[in-house]
């Protein structure tokens, strides 16, 4: 755990920085653009496998995404906008009026609502490439009004600095402390500028975008070990390399190799910020999960670039610990409030606080569990860019784990309330208070989030599809039409019509192909079982099997079916003995979605800790059309037993009880907390 000498680490950096330069000159002789920019422009990276449609090409015309991007629109961005146009709460367009001289006052809220201001941005305008809807148009005109404006004439943009300069505070320079989130802030800007332009075909946002980059070339051209400290939370990874693939411009890409390699110069880092140890060297996740999670995915980004392999050894390695050891069965991440890293570290010295972190292997609470929405979101966008980079099917059942789940638990049906840290179990009486609302909130003091989770939401579509030359990926299943085109003229046109999540069917009909032989790539998710195919009506010679990516290659012609049945057996999930907090418990599964038990659904009289779960429940599934909008609940019968008082001492001797049988419901656990206040639980106990 101990880092390298800084002479050691400088050379690293002038080693990455050559690197860079000869990446480049590959990446040149490699690149062709011939895909339409999606929400990742990876139309011209030359080491990704499937690259992005388009951010119009898709469209969710019924069923499940519909209907969350109906909230999404109708919902979420008019109580966004609000908020973000509103100085009630905390202020954020506000902070850049004030920025630009156009209003009086101090900065108010975080050091990063500006981010969040670019992520309501970045949201709205993906809204905007699928319906052009003019009002949406009209406010994306004006905040990139006034953002433009409160631009220093170097570039530099972060109004909580220009804010204090401009009222005459000459202590006020940036840079000054890494927990300011100035990176942050930028990284969302190159981000929701690159969107914006793509959506809308404007250079406005993108202009201010490339100013502020320019800036920051300039501000990093010789950097100091303590300037190599900002990069706390690094959206600007992930922010840079993308400014580089809307401009070609290759000084931004070297910018963004540059940034993380001056993680290497660091000294006396956290595990807290990923800096005790060169990512080259890190083998697990550990610290800040959102912070985590944006570095994977910046990194992931940096390497479809420029294909350096010394990148993909930590990711994989990463990779493999969250999943194997540190993800929840909801996809979510980051399981402490609060801990200490190196955990059980024999030099004292070492071990510093982290927040909001990933915890030591198989430490998985359920009561007091984290799982930042934020986080949920940075596993969705690392996931993706592994899928990319990779085409393994293992990084998409990841991301659609965490998509049906953790990340739409952050949000309420009607879309305008909010969950800041997401429970796998809420009980009337929980082990501790904690800090963060046990219910949804329209207003959260940290806003990160709900910003995040709408912009996730109104890109959704852009996860649907994956382009490879001529060949389709088909990643998620739903209701939606393709009509997506590359540079060459070669043209996928189709309509998937599916019930999905709720039903396993799945048919494509194709309407225009590349007019020659191609591929197109079903994802047979790893929880199906005997998944079955038929192609105008005939098998294959080989059915698909669970856990890949099966290929069908010909010739498509006007009115090609494919039908894809995905049996959706309902199945009882239990962990690794390890997970002590879930030792002898059980959760349910059916398809991709998580289910649990919420109080509302059980008989006077029982309450969510008495339920038992028996190992030969019979569990049927039925889509009730009246409850929570319309959503597949999960009914049997469980073992209920009788609430025994206690002594309210520590420990006490067993009082032998008989469990008498309960009619149960179980809801889908992104779907919970959206009938008033209520106990709930993912894992219950079983029983033989």
């Amino acid at each position: 755990m101990l880092t390298p000498p800084k002479s050691s680490r400088q050379s690293r950096l002038i080693v990455m920085v050559a690197l860079t330069a000869a990446s480049w000159l590959s990446f040149v002789s490699l690149c062709s653009a011939d895909e339409r920019a999606g929400l990742l422009n990876t139309s011209g990276s030359p080491h990704v496998v499937l690259r992005s449609t388009g951010l119009s090409d898709v469209r969710w015309s019924d069923g499940f995404w519909a209907e969350r991007q109906a909230a999404c629109r109708e919902g979420s961005l008019p109580a966004l906008r609000e908020l973000m146009q509103g100085t009630e709460h905390s202020q954020f367009l506000q902070n850049f009026r004030i920025a630009a001289g156009q209003a009086e006052g101090r900065h108010r809220g975080p050091d990063w609502n500006d981010g969040d201001c670019y992520k309501w941005l970045e949201a709205v305008a993906a809204m905007y490439a699928v319906t052009r809807d003019e009002e949406l148009a009209r406010q994306l005109d004006a905040a990139v009004r006034v953002i433009s404006q409160a631009q220093r004439g170097d570039g530099y943009l972060h109004t909580p600095v220009l804010i204090r300069q401009r009222q005459g505070d000459s202590t006020a320079v940036p840079f000054q402390n890494p927990l300011n989130f100035e990176m942050y802030n930028f990284g969302h800007l190159f981000t929701a500028a690159c969107v914006h332009r793509r959506a809308t075909g404007r250079d406005d946002l993108l202009k201010v975008a490339i100013r502020a980059a320019d800036f920051l070339d300039a501000a990093f051209a010789n950097p100091s070990p303590a300037l190599a400290r900002n990069h706390v939370c690094p959206s600007h990874y992930m922010g840079t390399i993308e400014l580089f693939r809307e401009t070609r411009d290759e000084k931004y890409l070297r910018l963004a190799t540059k940034f993380l390699a001056l993680r290497d110069l660091v000294e006396d880092g956290t595990d807290d910020n990923q800096d005790r140890l060169p990512f080259r060297q890190q083998t697990q996740a550990v610290g800040h999960a959102v912070r985590a999670t944006y570095l994977f995915a910046g990194a992931a980004d940096v390497y479809a670039e420029t294909g350096d392999p010394t990148l993909l050894v930590p990711l994989n390695a990463v990779w493999e610990n969250v999943v194997r050891r540190k993800m929840y069965v909801t996809g979510a991440c980051g399981a402490l409030y609060d801990g200490a890293s190196p955990d059980g570290s024999a030099r004292q010295k070492q071990i510093a606080r982290v927040h909001q972190a990933f915890g030591r292997d198989y430490q998985l609470p359920n009561a007091t569990a984290h799982n930042e929405t934020c986080a949920s979101v940075g596993n969705v966008m690392w996931n993706w860019r592994m899928l990319q980079i990779t085409g393994e099917s293992r990084f998409a059942d990841v991301l659609e784990r965490t998509l049906y789940n953790a990340a739409l638990a952050g949000i309420s049906l009607d879309g305008r309330r909010f969950f800041y840290t997401n429970t796998l179990r809420q009980l009337d009486q929980m082990p501790a208070d904690l800090r963060w609302s046990r219910s949804r909130e329209p207003f959260i003091s940290c806003f990160c989030c709900p910003p995040n989770i709408v912009r996730l939401i109104a890109e959704v579509s852009n996860y649907a599809y994956g382009r490879a030359g001529d060949d389709l990926w088909v990643n998620l299943y739903g209701g939606n039409q393709l009509d997506a085109k590359n540079s060459a003229g070669s043209r996928w046109t189709l309509t998937q019509t599916s019930n999905y999540p709720w039903d396993g069917e799945v048919r494509l009909t194709i309407h225009a192909g590349p007019g020659k032989p191609a591929v197109i790539r079903l994802r047979i998710p790893d929880w199906s079982d005997k998944p079955r195919l038929t192609i105008n009506g005939e098998p294959p010679a080989e059915q698909p099997r669970p856990g890949t990516y099966h290929a069908i290659r010909r010739q498509w012609q006007r009115g090609d079916q494919i039908i894809l049945n995905l049996p959706m057996r309902t199945r009882l999930i239990q962990t690794h003995p390890l997970v002590e907090e879930t030792r002898n418990q059980v959760a349910v599964q059916r398809g991709p979605l998580v289910y649990c038990l919420e109080s509302p659904d059980l008989p006077n009289g029982v309450s969510v800790s008495n339920v038992v779960i028996p190992h030969n429940v019979q569990l049927i599934a039925r889509f009730d059309r009246d409850l929570l909008n319309g959503l597949t609940v999960v009914e049997g019968e469980a073992l209920a037993e009788p609430s025994t008082p206690h002594s309210g001492e520590l420990f006490q001797e067993v009082q032998p009880s008989a469990a008498k049988p309960v009619r149960i419901r179980l809801i889908p656990y992104f779907a919970w907390g959206n009938r008033g206040s209520s106990e709930m639980s993912v894992w219950l106990p079983g029983s033989h």
